[in-house]
């Protein structure tokens, strides 16, 4: 009975030991400023595996240093505080020192006290054994860190940048421009802090466009070409703080996802909220808007600059957790929508003038005007639904144009990664040359405009008619090249399939 309560006794006095260095408490906490934390006796950094909390499931990358129990358990610094907290509420010692607990344990076991009880052996913790497979995780491979320093001197030049988007985006000339300049303007803000006395404000944007115009492969293309993180969130699953959905933060901690964690990256970054139409202030409802105008009240301060604490490595905050504070007053926010609807609500005030006398207009005067968003205005988004304050943070506003048959055709073959290039590519790695007609073009832009879903709609009918040619094509070795036709596109004929003896024939269809 002596030895179980000198071992009582003793892991006592370690617990009430303070700041002694002896303590578990102690060891974990110091373990969190070294470099090598993570590693134990025993075992070393550069293992192919890393452990997993038995309880909280949080691998040793995302958790910090691990203890090692018996029956090889891993259980993370976090969580074993915590246990330790919570048997320590616990008077074990004054328990097995109550004659009456002494002598009712002697009726069962024939001792006074616990047979073979063990307290915690903190030599134990620290002991070397097996993984189990059920907390093996393979680790990442670290990236070689060859991250430019931003420098005012580094920054491309505004065409310089519109020139990287043209490999990649047909059309929209005005769109580029305007993003190439308020990205140029941002990051030499970021680069220069603060010049003299003159702070630069940031130039957060307010996109607008039809679905299919290239929005989102805009932002995509941009943060690729200067090499900073980039997230790309949806407005739709925002609510407001203490509703079921995503807050706010959230954006920022897919950010800091992107960043690998890395705050001082994460902070000159840049982050595209998609469908900002959605968070519109809904007309003529009762009922309390969780994900409408509120969501605007709160995303006010991300854009103008705070400090906001996100979780790192999760998308919500809970007690196991760590947190880490996002400055966001460089973080660069580029909002863009449909905002369908938005054509009513411009022509409308277009309109508004009398219909009859010398200065009159016609009420249809705008009915087919495709270009008719890029006569937005503030006060045509205040009408849809955005608040004042919301769009007084995105100062700069643009519209995108809808796209055209000719851009479509362009949009097929003229960029880096075009659709075309794509198959071309596929059946390369087969020996076979792939060709379209102009015409067979003119047929594939035809059936998108069709669909009215912009450049989405290209890809589509593209996979439909190349379903038969990749599928039949390996087949065949003799085979060196196939031209696509309108009369393909259309139905009624097939490809020309060139025999690699330069035999030209016509397929009845593949």
């Amino acid at each position: 009975m002596s030895e179980y309560q000198d071992e009582t006794k003793e892991l006592q006095d370690q617990e009430e030991g303070g700041d002694s260095g002896e303590t578990l408490t102690g060891k974990a906490s110091d373990s969190h400023g070294d470099a090598s934390a993570t590693s134990r006796a025993g075992k070393s950094d550069n293992a192919e595996y890393e452990d997993v909390c038995f309880i909280c499931r949080r691998p040793e990358s995302k958790a910090g240093r691990m203890f090692r129990l018996p029956n090889h358990i891993c259980v993370c610094d976090d969580c074993m505080h915590k246990t330790m907290e919570t048997v320590s509420q616990f008077d074990y010692q004054g328990m097995l020192n109550n004659p009456d607990f002494q002598d009712q344990m002697k009726q069962f076991t024939g001792q006074k006290g616990f047979p073979n009880i063990s307290f915690v052996n903190l030599a134990d913790l620290q002991g070397d054994g097996g993984i189990p497979n059920k907390q093996k995780l393979k680790k990442k491979k670290p990236k070689e860190k060859q991250e430019p320093v931003l420098d005012i001197h580094n920054i491309p030049a505004p065409h310089k940048i519109k020139a990287s988007l043209d490999e990649y985006v047909v059309g929209q000339e005005h769109a580029k421009k305007v993003i190439s300049v308020a990205v140029y303007n941002h990051y030499k803000r970021v680069a220069t802090n603060t010049m003299d006395e003159i702070e630069i404000e940031k130039s957060n944007m307010l996109m607008i466009g039809p679905t299919g115009c290239g929005k989102t492969y805009l932002v995509k293309t941009l943060a690729k070409l200067l090499d900073v993180p980039l997230a790309i969130a949806d407005a739709t699953s925002l609510t407001e703080a203490g509703y079921i959905g995503d807050d706010i933060e959230s954006v920022v901690s897919k950010l800091l996802a992107a960043a690998d964690n890395d705050v001082e990256k994460a902070e000159r970054g840049i982050i595209f909220i998609d469908e900002i139409d959605k968070i519109a202030k809904k007309k003529e409802t009762r009922s309390r808007d969780v994900s409408g105008e509120s969501v605007q009240q709160g995303m006010l301060k991300l854009l103008e600059g705070a400090e906001v604490e996100v979780p790192v490595g999760a998308n919500s905050k809970n007690a196991m957790v760590p947190l880490a504070t996002v400055n966001t007053r460089n973080i660069l926010f580029i909002c863009g929508g449909a905002f369908p609807d938005l054509e009513d609500i411009i022509k409308e005030r277009l309109t508004k003038s009398a219909s009859i006398g010398f200065g009159g207009e016609l009420k249809d005067k705008y009915d087919k005007d495709k270009n008719l968003l890029s006569k937005v205005t503030v006060e045509d988004i205040r009408n849809f639904g955005m608040i004042p304050e919301f769009i007084g943070r995105l100062p700069i506003l643009f519209t995108l144009e809808s796209l055209s048959k000719e851009m479509m055709i362009r949009i097929l073959k003229e960029p880096k990664n075009a659709i075309l290039k794509q198959y071309q590519k596929l059946l390369e790695l087969d020996e076979v040359k792939l060709e379209f007609t102009d015409d067979a073009l003119e047929s594939i832009a035809e059936k998108a405009m069709k669909r009215d879903t912009g450049a989405r709609a290209l890809r589509s009918i593209i996979e439909e008619f190349m379903l038969d040619i990749m599928y039949e094509i390996p087949k065949d070795d003799n085979i060196g090249k196939v031209t696509i036709t309108r009369e393909y596109i259309e139905g009624s004929g097939g490809p020309l399939i060139e025999i690699r003896s330069n035999l030209a024939i016509e397929g009845p269809g593949v």
